[in-house]
């Protein structure tokens, strides 16, 4: 089989009608750039001779990861902020599929690793629960702060809030507070907002069905802080671990690591870089925050609380909780609860 380092090089700028190809001749030198519409994109690569499709990893690019690797292509995801290091003058589908030609023969940029049908499924479920969670944030604040107009302070929290509501528009209607034509449209969006809690609910149930059907999900859940979420979450966005070095590489990628800046000899750290996946990082730090409210008062949590503050502990503990999930994950050994926890007994 042809190596990789001899293919041709396509660079693919992709679209939603037309799409832009970018092609050098290796003999001739020859560059030819040409559109090509999305029906025919197909019939392109499965007439074309083997070679290396780069592409921008952006919409839609895993499907079609998927369907030009499938006609015997190597495909090579790049990320769209090294890719733009490349671009040349002003911004065209033309320019931008150079610029994807240029940045595929750096051999210091590593390809995103091409998703399959399951990761993105999983990963599409987690952005329809939060994009469900949000509307629903939105609605209990807006109840807040319409009966916050009428004086009816309401507790913090979801749960706080349906509990203690029904009294409260009971008591209002009582002391003649409320219009009744107000109090309808509330319970109106109190039926939205439990409509919302039942298809976030129905989302979880297909999650965690997702757990039970995969190995890597269940061996990372034994973690502290690693939940239903952060597990199914973590497996379908990365998929390979393997593809990073160390657990600390790994980190690096989520943002958990301090950022360096250093001149004449000189570096100097700052905070977390916050680079990668928001959503991921955001998850590992809720659990962390979770694990460390649980922690014993004779643990080495209480001790690094004493010395640091606590939102660097906080860091730091999502720091390893992502190379421990590296370790279980990358290495394929279980997770041990004596490494993780070294100063505290082990119950049998």
């Amino acid at each position: 089989m042809q190596s990789t380092a001899n293919l041709p090089v396509i660079g693919l700028d992709l679209a939603k009608s037309v799409f832009q190809l970018h092609i050098v001749d290796a003999e001739t030198g020859e560059i030819q750039r040409r559109q090509i519409k999305r029906a025919k994109l197909t019939e392109f690569f499965a007439k074309c001779q083997r070679s290396l499709v780069a592409m921008e990893a952006c919409g839609t690019s895993h499907y079609w990861a998927r369907v030009i690797n499938s006609f015997g292509h190597e495909v090579k995801l790049l990320p769209a902020q090294h890719v733009k290091a490349f671009l040349l003058r002003d911004k065209t589908d033309a320019m931008d599929a150079q610029a994807i030609w240029v940045a595929a023969q750096q051999p210091h940029i590593k390809p995103v690793p091409v998703k399959t049908e399951r990761q993105q499924a999983c990963m599409a479920l987690h952005g329809m629960r939060r994009q469900l969670m949000k509307i629903r944030i939105m609605q209990t604040n807006a109840l807040r702060g319409i009966l916050a107009e009428f004086g009816i302070a309401l507790p913090v929290g979801h749960n706080q809030l349906l509990t203690t509501i029904q009294g409260e528009l009971a008591k209002a209607q009582e002391d003649d507070l409320l219009r009744a034509d107000l109090v309808l449209s509330v319970q109106e969006q109190l039926r939205r907002i439990e409509t919302l809690q039942d298809d976030i609910d129905h989302l979880g149930q297909r999650l965690r069905a997702m757990i039970r059907e995969d190995r890597q999900m269940q061996a990372i859940q034994q973690i502290p802080g690693v939940g239903e979420l952060t597990a199914s979450a973590l497996v379908a966005a990365v998929g390979d671990f393997s593809t990073f070095k160390s657990g600390r590489q790994f980190a690096s990628w989520v943002g958990l690591t301090p950022r360096q800046v250093g001149t004449g000899g000189k570096t100097q750290q700052l905070g977390i870089s916050k680079r990668g996946d928001t959503y991921l990082r955001t998850l590992l730090i809720a659990g962390a925050r979770a694990v460390i409210a649980r922690a014993a008062t004779s643990g080495w949590i209480p001790r690094l609380l004493e010395r640091r503050h606590y939102n660097v502990v906080v860091v730091a503990l999502a720091n390893k909780m992502a190379r421990t999930v590296w370790a279980v994950l990358a290495k394929g050994s279980g997770f041990d609860r004596v490494k993780w926890n070294p100063l505290e007994p082990v119950s049998a």
